[in-house]
């Protein structure tokens, strides 16, 4: 581990169950752990959109100083990813700006709070970049994405990326800092 490795562990209230404890660790997308979840994700946007995700990635948009690759692990198994790198989108008016990509958990540990612990790991290791607002793009036929999203207090931004322009294409962002004048 290299100290963006973030143990969460939930001190449950009376009478709530504690939520499983997710390590997540920060690796490169090359890993084989993050690589056969991008897999699945993929198999995911095949089902749902009847092809792959196409928008170009670069391994070293993940590497310092351009971002980072992290993976979920429940047990010793990786079953979550997320990812954000720096983006020249500007939005809310932010200067700095990250996009959130490969943000992916296992259906055996959806509805768990995994996907809600991800968002705010990667929302805090990119706060601490300097990243002073996040942006992300999803599609309508990911409903608990939407959702996810939006609860987590992102707000529909105006499109970008690859794809600005499909109908299918919901593109959101948060502010994580503000600036002082």
């Amino acid at each position: 581990m290299n100290g963006d490795a973030a143990p969460t562990v939930d001190t449950p209230a009376l009478g709530v169950p504690a939520t499983p404890e997710l390590r997540i660790e920060r690796v490169p997308i090359t890993h084989p752990d993050a690589q056969a979840l991008v897999e699945a994700v993929q198999a995911e946007y095949v089902e749902r959109y009847g092809g792959r995700d196409e928008s170009p990635i670069d391994p070293t948009d993940f590497e310092d100083p351009h971002g980072r690759f992290f993976v979920g692990y429940l047990d010793g198994t990786p079953v979550a990813t997320g990812a954000w790198r720096r983006s020249p989108v500007q939005a809310l008016g932010a200067e700095v700006t990250a996009e959130v990509k490969r943000m992916y958990v296992v259906p055996a540990a959806q509805r768990r709070g995994i996907a809600r612990r991800m968002l705010a790991h990667l929302e805090t290791t990119a706060a601490e970049a300097g990243i002073e607002a996040l942006v992300l793009e999803t599609g309508t036929k990911q409903p608990e994405a939407i959702a996810l999203y939006l609860s987590a207090g992102y707000e529909p931004i105006p499109p970008f990326g690859y794809y600005a322009g499909a109908p299918l294409s919901r593109t959101f962002g948060r502010r994580l800092r503000t600036t002082r004048l």
